[in-house]
């Protein structure tokens, strides 16, 4: 997985893990919400991204 990210998609991830964890210090409950809209927010993208490519015929790329 992580060869298909680049150096800038690791660098995202690594800065999104970080920021959680420092809003985890503060609020567990807070980051654990902040962290369950990640997830969904990179769920809906799949979704759009997979719709996208599939409208243009190559649905199983991705």
């Amino acid at each position: 997985m992580l060869d298909r990210l680049g150096l800038a998609g690791i660098a995202g991830l690594v800065l999104v893990v970080v920021g959680l964890a420092l809003v985890a210090i503060e609020s567990p409950l807070i980051a654990a919400g902040l962290a369950l809209v990640l997830v969904g927010l990179g769920l809906a993208i799949k979704s759009l991204v997979s719709g996208m490519l599939s409208a243009f015929g190559m649905g199983g790329m991705f």
